[in-house]
């Protein structure tokens, strides 16, 4: 669960990047925050792995009040969010494989249970044989699949993704989008930054929307009112294994 309680931030500026805000996400729930640029949505997700703190207000995971935790508190929050970004970030000079192990190697995994996790996270993003690739043999779509791999591989039980099909077509980000589905099947919980109506507008989930920093909307999409949300453990819906 996530959860931000009367949350204002306000840059030393003077800019008041969010204010006020305040919302739940339950475990297992899939939703995604919209709003234009500048609307606060990465002042958002940075405040929820303590990149950013609030000025005013809490922030809540699982329970557990965050927002004023000491900087040797921090790596241990941050190791439950899976983290996917717009631009891949990867490092251009190392393999697929090396990309996707970077977490594992930091978090101290040995090095047989690091080729188990790198394989079962390729394996779900459809890239298993382009393991010893480097990114730029890639194309946008399978780089951003490779940071989805690198998000998930230490199996965090948080998914945010800022932005992550702004650079896709259509096709393509809807191959992303169904990822992210697939991974909330099995109870991740996944929250997608992203200012594509046309997406969300396909998308039965709960939207976040912001305004100049406010938070003005927490429902369904409108398109989506008259159909009941798809369920995260829905049997008749296409699952992954979590075991990667």
């Amino acid at each position: 669960m996530i959860a931000f309680e009367q949350v204002t931030k306000c840059y030393t500026s003077g800019q008041e990047a969010l204010s006020d805000v305040s919302f739940s996400i339950k475990t297992g729930e899939m939703a995604f925050v919209t709003g234009h640029s500048g609307a606060g949505k990465s002042t958002l997700l940075k405040l929820m792995m303590l990149i950013e703190r609030p000025t005013k207000g809490h922030i809540l995971i699982n329970d557990v009040t965050v927002d004023g935790f000491s900087h040797r508190q921090i790596p241990l929050l941050r190791r439950k969010f899976g983290i996917v970004h717009q631009n891949h970030q990867l490092l251009s000079d190392r393999s697929v494989f090396d990309n996707v192990a970077l977490p594992l190697i930091i978090a101290g995994f040995a090095p047989r249970d690091v080729g188990r996790r790198v394989r079962g996270a390729l394996d779900k993003v459809n890239l298993l044989g382009k393991e010893k690739q480097l990114p730029e043999m890639l194309s946008g779509g399978e780089q951003q699949r490779v940071g989805i791999a690198r998000a998930v591989v230490n199996k965090p039980p948080f998914l945010i993704a800022d932005e992550p099909t702004g650079n896709l077509d259509p096709e393509l980000s809807a191959q992303i989008m169904q990822i992210f589905k697939d991974f909330n099947n099995v109870g991740v919980t996944v929250l997608v930054a992203t200012h594509d109506l046309a997406l969300l507008a396909r998308m039965p989930h709960r939207s976040l929307t912001l305004r100049e920093g406010k938070l003005i909307g927490s429902g369904l999409p409108s398109s989506s009112m008259h159909h009941s949300p798809a369920q995260p453990h829905d049997e008749h819906q296409p699952s992954v294994q979590v075991d990667i």
